[in-house]
């Protein structure tokens, strides 16, 4: 007879994992980045974080306190792992049933949580589902507490970047439970298999996930000064790959939040200094053409943007000078206009082709005496 792990395995599903990436602003809810926000993915152990949640509002509205005990049924203690390996008819308090599903990530704790809760983990799906459609989360789905694998069960990076934000800011009373470096148990230490709370500056939650459909997933969130961050990846190919691209996308979003920003008055003449032209391939040196990919209500969000643009088709816009070009709106606001200068027409038309290609904003424009002309509409 195939053990209940064998059976969870062989009955996951088979689609392969999807990678999706946010980052997002906690207080503003401003998106620093996003790579396939919106793609429905498998959430896995992420989903813990709703169960969480909905424990949080189980106890700021008196109907559980942390010291009650919740029973603890056959069916939740043959969950399969992580576990804490919980024996039926044994109790649980609801503090430490929080601190396992934070450190361990244990899935028999899930369940006690749902049953105790709402009779049944069904049932509790149900509610989480619900909660999620209040709270703003559109393509999330929940069939079970824990994230095991079930085909129904999807989100996306964008809806558990709102379910962390939603969390902070109305359960800011238990968050710190998420920066728990370990949990002791019926003797035995359980370590949070978040790292990033030890390896990044300012790290402080949220939660890991992993299932095979799913991949390595991380929501994190950190805050430096006055300004926390949370981010979202999906479908990392391990935890160290998961982590090194949380940490990259993380130190990203500071860099546009705290970076310096020029008074508008300098930006109009030139927030950049010189760079030496180089040949484009296609163009001629010091071209009348350029690309603009994007507009933006911050400088620094519009720097950043024509420099990964630079990266990405490096082979286009490499010799291309960065021009950050405000203009004003009808509201009295600035829009700074994210463009790269110095292209010849067929270098700037082939940049956009390429940065098309890969999802990025592109149009191409004519440069003449200092203005600019749009000669196609953004794409």
């Amino acid at each position: 007879m195939l053990s209940v792990c064998a059976l969870t395995l062989l009955l996951s599903p088979s689609a392969d994992a999807k990678y999706a990436s946010i980052v997002v602003n906690a207080k503003t809810g401003e998106i620093l980045h996003a790579t396939n926000a919106d793609t429905r993915n498998y959430p896995a152990s992420l989903t813990k974080m709703m169960t969480l949640f909905m424990v949080f509002e189980a106890l700021d509205t008196k109907k559980w306190t942390l010291r009650k005990r919740l029973k603890i049924s056959r069916r939740a203690a043959r969950q399969p792992a992580s576990k804490l390996g919980l024996r039926a008819g044994q109790t649980i308090r609801v503090e430490d049933a929080v601190l396992a599903l934070v450190t361990k990530s244990a899935n028999d704790v899930a369940t006690v949580i749902a049953e105790n809760m709402s009779g049944s983990e069904r049932n509790f799906a149900l509610a989480m589902t619900a909660m999620a459609r209040q709270i703003g989360m559109n393509r999330t789905t929940f069939r079970n507490a824990s994230g095991l694998p079930h085909r129904g069960q999807m989100s996306t990076a964008r809806d558990m970047a709102r379910l962390a934000q939603v969390l902070i800011h109305r359960h800011g009373r238990y968050y710190h439970y998420f920066s728990t470096d370990s949990f002791r148990y019926a003797g035995r230490k359980h370590r949070n298999h978040n790292k990033l709370l030890t390896t990044y500056e300012g790290a402080d939650g949220i939660k890991t996930g992993y299932i095979r459909a799913s991949g390595f997933n991380l929501a994190a969130s950190a805050k430096r000064r006055n300004t926390r961050l949370i981010g979202v990846v999906f479908g990392g190919d391990s935890s160290r790959h998961r982590n090194i691209v949380m940490t990259k996308l993380l130190n990203k979003g500071f860099r546009i939040v705290d970076g310096p920003r020029p008074a508008p008055k300098r930006i109009a003449k030139s927030a950049t200094p010189r760079q030496k032209k180089t040949a484009q391939p296609g163009g001629k040196l010091n071209g009348k053409w350029g690309v603009q990919v994007g507009a933006y209500s911050r400088y620094t969000q519009a720097h950043e943007s024509a420099r990964i643009a630079i990266d990405m088709a490096s082979v286009h816009l490499k010799g291309g000078v960065i021009r950050i070009v405000p203009l004003k709106t009808r509201r009295g606001g600035t829009v700074y206009r994210s463009r790269i200068h110095g292209l010849g027409k067929r270098t700037a038309y082939a940049a956009c082709r390429a940065l098309e290609k890969r999802n990025r904003p592109c149009m191409e424009l004519r440069v003449k005496n200092g203005v600019q002309f749009a000669s196609a509409e953004m794409r």
